[in-house]
Formats: structure tokens, sequence, C-alpha cells
């Protein structure tokens, strides 16, 4: 596996948890504005002793909903073109590699599990996400309208860091979880801030975020 394959590999498996925020802003916000529904904050509105709001408006149950439901639709759709695959060591591979109908998560056959399998990650993302949003919020670290928190690797590593965390413990005996990844997935941790500022200023670009980041 050369240097850039085995990130690439990991950035594969793990996409369910990276494009849940994507998903959670549909759910969260997209949706919610198409349809009149009004958001649910995570926090109730509620400050702590600091004065400042515990996660912020920007972190809904439409939007945790959104992400969970997105992270396993994606991990449907790369088990779909993983199975597919038939470069042995290609970066399109099946994450649920090595499950078997006695894994806890195999619910509803291969589909259920690869349902699940996404699920935990877009969860994973959504815990790591809310941990960033809560300890900027105690940083006084807060976005307000245009105006960025500035606090880049609390908006990209916790979210990156709970979805491997959540990977490697609940699914260590199949290829999304496996050990030997560590490697590639410090290096795309590494690159992951990059990563994730591009994808918003395209957003931006393309008229899907009001804010480039």
């Amino acid at each position: 596996m050369s240097f850039w394959s085995g990130p690439l590999l990991v950035l594969w498996l793990y996409l369910p948890g990276y494009l849940a925020n994507t998903a959670a802003m549909l759910g969260g916000k997209w949706i919610p504005d198409a349809l009149g529904i009004q958001p649910r904050p995570i926090d109730g509105g509620r400050n702590l002793s600091d004065g400042h709001r515990i996660l912020g408006d920007g972190k809904t149950w439409n939007g945790l909903t959104g992400a969970l439901m997105g992270g396993g639709f994606l991990c449907m759709f790369t088990h779909w073109v993983g199975a597919k695959s038939v470069v042995e060591d290609g970066i399109f591979l099946d994450p649920l590699i090595w499950a078997s109908e006695s894994d806890w998560f195999w619910i509803g056959g291969e589909w259920g599990a690869a349902f699940i399998v996404g699920v935990c990650l877009g969860l994973g993302c959504m815990i790591g996400d809310c941990t960033g949003s809560f300890i900027k919020r105690r940083m006084g670290k807060k976005r307000e309208g245009s105006e960025s928190s500035e606090a880049p690797l609390l908006d990209t590593l916790p979210f990156a860091n709970c979805t491997f965390a959540v990977g490697l413990l609940l699914f260590p005996d199949i290829l999304v979880g496996n050990s030997d990844l560590l490697a590639p997935m410090v290096i795309l941790l590494l690159l992951t801030p990059v990563i994730h500022r591009l994808t918003n200023v395209f957003g931006y670009w393309v008229g899907l975020k009001e804010v480039p980041y």
C-alpha cells in the first residue's frame, strides 16, 4: 500500500462519518427550511454558568437524525461499490470485509449491517462535532453570523478522532475497524483540516453553505 493509497482507503471506509456533517446540514437546515419545520436545538437553548450556550443553535436533533440516516445510507453505498470491486489492493473496498452473521451489528442481512455501521460512524462524527462545539463555547469561540469561530482544529479533529474511535472500538473484526489502518488514519487526521476547509469553500461557492467555513 502506497503512502497516499492508505489515507485514501481510510477516507473511503470512513466516508459515512466524514460526510455526516453534510447530512446533518441537510436534516437540520435544508429540509426544515423547505418544509417549514422548526429546528430543535440539542441543548434546549440552555446556557451554562459561563453565560454561553451549551452547544448552540447549530446542533439540533433534526441535524443529528440527518447525520445518522445519511451515515447509514452512505455505508450501504460504499458496501455496494466495494462488493463489486475486483482490485485486491484498491481504494474502493467493502468496509464490511470479514463481517459475518455472528457479528453484533448483523441485523437485517448485509444491507442492515452496512446501515448500522454507517449509523455508528455518523454518531461518532456527531459526538466529536458536539464536543468541539462545547469546547469552543467554553473558550468563548463561537460563530457569529458570517464571522468564523477561528478554531479550525476544533472544527475538524474532534469529529475525525471520534469517528475513528467508534470504528476501531465497535468494529475491530472487519476492515473498517482494522488496527492495521492506524498509520493511514494518523496521516488522514493531519490532512483533515485542509480537506474540511476545501470542502466548505466548495460548498460556499456552489451555494450549499452560507459561509465558507
